[in-house]
């Protein structure tokens, strides 16, 4: 199994941040030091700029690059734009690309980054910048355009950005279970939304699961699916606002993958998504247990 990442997918910011920018270089070393067999670690590259274009506006992309966002819309964004997280950004979308192509040949790669699904074409939101699966899926499309893709979003939060990117587009089944009454509070309707209450235990977000996936992955019959796996539904998340402890969210991604990988012979990509635990370690740990798992079914 092919997994892609970069030394730069680690970004500088304040201690007091509440993105663990961390997250990527723990759970890159713990993923290296379990070395399952057969898995790989490859260096990501950028994304070109003209994939780039195929999602976002020419005006957003500059305003990143050239740090030239409104008050209202750094604040939205939450990260501190310029050339150096345009290139960051980049970094994270290209390992995207470069997975979706690895896991049409092999069924399973990942990116040791991305899920970045609070990005729309003309804005950045809740700590994305660019919408790392839009811009993959546009790009397989200008070569592809009958490839039937499905958009697993697992995370705790609304995949909105990724929702309203493909709102007209019949070839792409957005599907996301976050939790209803949480961030974003404008919330475009996905393919199948499944908003969850405040603080649902793993047993309930579980059943939800399981009751909704498999019709949805019989109704759209995919040739590629995007997991944005998401460490955030922990019970210890800052932001998550649900209950699962470690063994709901090893069940949670062994029946995703058994669903997709394994019953259906689906090829995948595995993203991070968010993951904001108390403990910035464990959030690292939730990640890279996800890519373990996926390379077990690989």
């Amino acid at each position: 199994m092919r997994c892609f990442y970069h030394r730069d997918y680690f970004f500088p910011l304040p201690e007091s941040h509440p993105f663990p920018m961390d997250k990527f270089w723990r759970a890159e070393a713990m993923i290296r030091a379990a070395a399952p067999p057969g898995l790989r670690i490859l260096d990501a590259e950028p994304a070109a700029w003209e994939e780039l274009a195929r999602v976002h506006t020419e005006d957003y992309l500059e305003k990143i690059r050239s740090a030239r966002l409104g008050s209202a819309e750094a604040l939205k964004l939450g990260l501190p734009a310029g050339e150096a997280l345009l290139e960051r950004s980049r970094l994270e979308t290209g390992g995207t690309l470069l997975a979706a192509e690895a896991a049409l040949t092999d069924g399973l790669a990942a990116n040791l980054a991305g899920g970045t699904h609070h990005a729309h074409a003309d804005r950045g939101l809740g700590y994305c910048v660019l919408n790392d699966v839009a811009v993959s899926i546009r790009s397989l499309h200008a070569r592809r355009p009958d490839l039937r893709v499905l958009v697993l979003d697992t995370d705790a939060h609304h995949g909105d950005g990724t929702a309203a990117l493909f709102a007209a587009d019949a070839r792409v089944f957005t599907y996301s279970i976050h939790v209803g009454r949480n961030y974003p509070s404008v919330k475009p309707p996905g393919s199948l939304d499944v908003p969850l209450p405040r603080w649902a235990r793993g047993v309930d977000y579980l059943e939800q699961l399981e009751a909704t996936l498999p019709p949805a992955l019989e109704e759209h019959r995919p040739d590629l699916v995007f997991w944005l796996s998401g460490a955030d539904p922990h019970e210890h998340d800052r932001f998550g606002q649900l209950r699962l402890t470690d063994a709901d969210m090893a069940a949670r991604d062994a029946f995703v993958l058994g669903e997709t990988a394994r019953r259906r012979g689906l090829p995948v990509v595995v993203l991070y998504g968010g993951g904001y635990n108390r403990d910035r370690e464990h959030t690292a740990r939730l990640h890279a247990r996800t890519v373990l798992a996926a390379a077990g079914h690989a």
